[in-house]
């Protein structure tokens, strides 16, 4: 064992038995796998020889402490999608941003606390589009003998939804790179690695959901996919919402569930039809289709004592650009604001930011027609460094990168309109510097450049809180009078409308460097990204943990 392992497993054993199990270790095997889904037999990357990977079970204030092996052939990172990561930067994942990959062969130690966070996360590899087969779930639950704030399930189970390509992915995205072209569409879209029947393979079985008449079931949900935001419908039954992005929200009932890659929803079941066999359907949204991936993954809800061959209970399935059910989902969403969860909104604000996301067209040598598509906020499609941004930050390095990303966006021009004649972006590496327990606002504004559609922004480091949201370009005048500030949603991930805006508001109280990118791969390959630099507080607890030892290299 490890020095440090070593140590940390005495320290556990020291314990009074009611903390020990405040210290959870897992070990990751990262490794290639074989596999015939979808008719087609072909190798990829997963943890532990399982797709999804393993779920991490952990309670809020437990340490948790995961060694990852590296045994692919390829550099893998592990990003703890929504974990906070107070002060421990170097354990948040996004690779040449808070840490250099870990070469084939070695391995790093994770080493976390949560802090304030209960409920469904995700955790997947953030490097290049690895994230595609090495995802799996977070499951936080609360502190000992604190309840639900709603009624007590009778058993819990994880849904993971994500994309497959018959091919490999990495192949995919590096035909994308070379043409300048989109990348080909996913083959299918699974349920917890089931994509269901689908044509020219009808041997592959999707996935049961086994219930009995009378139970309830909180069905954590998840949206691991690469590039589809998703609606998730289970037929002839509702679903009561109580969590978003581990978040407590107020409950309300619905029908279908909406969820952006990076997003996740914990809803109430109630198993009280008949018996049965009834459809769950997994479909794509995109709201001005260009190029679109419409595959259904299927899979049932199963009565238990149901006969042998029953007759499926189908469910509607929402078209593709179904807008209004979106906007209906998203627009339920409020923060629970009890005494116990309050919504900690920020009033006053010291950083006042406006950042256009685009996709715009640059030259390139190398490619089919001499351009490339691209990404980009405020016009700068974000290159990333051969060292790590939190590396460089940390030890002083010079020349990785510049403090002066923009609060706006270089030219003013009608967004949601005519695109202006000249797309080409500029590129760099450049950061905004916070100052620590400084407020944020940031208006995130959807532009209608070459591909107009949602982009999911993740932000890394912090939960934020949706106050504002619209169509059209975002009027500081007009549009500040309608936010809440009262019960917002509090997400660590949030949709930019096709043609819209979001406001979201933050305190940078966690030290460190800190990503925000679009959680559609194919939009963070083209440069969709940029980062915030908080700097340390005046107090050492305000500071960064020092860099553990192991710490990959690049």
């Amino acid at each position: 064992m490890q020095p440090r392992l070593l140590a940390l497993f005495l320290m556990a054993l020291s314990l009074p038995a009611f903390v020990q199990c405040l210290v959870r270790h897992y070990n990751f095997r990262v490794a290639t796998t074989n596999t015939t889904k979808l008719c087609s037999t072909k190798s990829f990357v997963t943890v532990n020889g399982q797709f999804p990977g393993p779920t991490l079970y952990a309670r809020e204030d437990d340490t948790v402490i995961v060694r990852v092996i590296n045994h692919a052939k390829e550099n893998v990172t592990i990003h703890w999608h929504g974990i906070k990561q107070f002060r421990t930067g170097w354990s948040d994942g996004p690779a040449y941003i808070t840490q250099c990959p870990i070469p084939p062969g070695q391995s790093y130690v994770y080493n976390f606390t949560i802090r304030g966070q209960r409920g469904t996360l995700l955790w997947h590899a953030h490097v290049k589009w690895l994230r595609a087969t090495v995802h799996g779930a977070i499951v936080i639950l609360p502190k000992r003998g604190i309840p639900y704030p709603f009624p007590k399930p009778d058993k819990e189970k994880i849904i993971i939804l994500g994309e497959w390509w018959k091919s490999d992915v990495e192949a995919v995205l590096q035909e994308s790179i070379m043409t300048g072209f989109p990348p080909n569409l996913s083959d299918a879209h699974t349920i917890n690695g089931h994509p269901g029947p689908i044509p020219g393979c009808s041997s592959q079985g999707g996935y049961t959901l086994h219930v009995e008449t009378g139970k309830k079931y909180l069905l954590r949900i998840i949206n691991a996919a690469m590039n589809d935001e998703l609606f998730f419908k289970i037929g002839g039954h509702k679903l009561i919402v109580v969590e978003a992005d581990a978040s407590y929200v107020k409950p309300f009932e619905i029908d279908t569930i909406f969820l952006s890659p990076g997003q996740t929803t914990n809803a109430l079941l109630t198993a009280n039809q008949d018996f049965g066999k009834y459809l769950i359907a997994v479909t794509p949204f995109m709201d001005a289709p260009i190029f679109f991936d419409n595959v259904t993954a299927i899979g049932t809800l199963r009565y238990k004592g149901t006969p042998a061959y029953p007759r499926t209970i189908p469910t509607t399935i929402p078209h593709l650009n179904e807008t209004p059910l979106t906007n209906n989902f998203i627009d339920s969403l409020r923060s629970l604001n009890s005494n116990d969860y309050p919504a900690q909104v920020p009033l006053t604000i010291d950083h006042s930011l406006f950042f256009t996301v685009s996709v715009g067209l640059n030259p390139c040598g190398t490619c089919v027609n001499g351009n490339k598509l691209v990404s980009d906020i405020n016009n700068i499609s974000f290159v990333l460094p051969t060292i790590a941004l939190l590396q460089a930050h940390y030890f002083n390095i010079k020349g990785v990168f510049t403090d002066d990303f923009p609060s706006s966006p270089p030219i003013v021009f009608n967004y949601t309109g005519t695109q202006p004649v000249n797309i080409q972006t500029n590129t760099g590496t450049k950061v905004y510097r916070l100052a620590f327990n400084s407020t944020v606002q940031v208006i995130l504004q959807g532009t209608a450049m070459i591909a107009p559609e949602n982009h999911p922004l993740h932000l890394h480091g912090f939960n934020f809180f949706v106050v504002g949201k619209g169509l059209g370009n975002f009027d500081p005048e007009k549009d500040t009078k309608s936010f809440n500030l009262v019960d917002p949603v509090e997400r660590n991930t949030v949709g930019v409308p096709n043609a819209g805006w979001i406001a979201i508001r933050f305190r940078a109280d966690n030290p460190g460097v800190w990503f925000m990118h679009c959680h559609l791969e194919v939009h963070t390959t083209w440069g969709l990204q940029m980062a915030f630099l908080v700097d340390k507080g005046k107090d050492p607890s305000q500071s960064l943990l020092p860099p553990p030892y192991d710490l990959p290299k690049c």
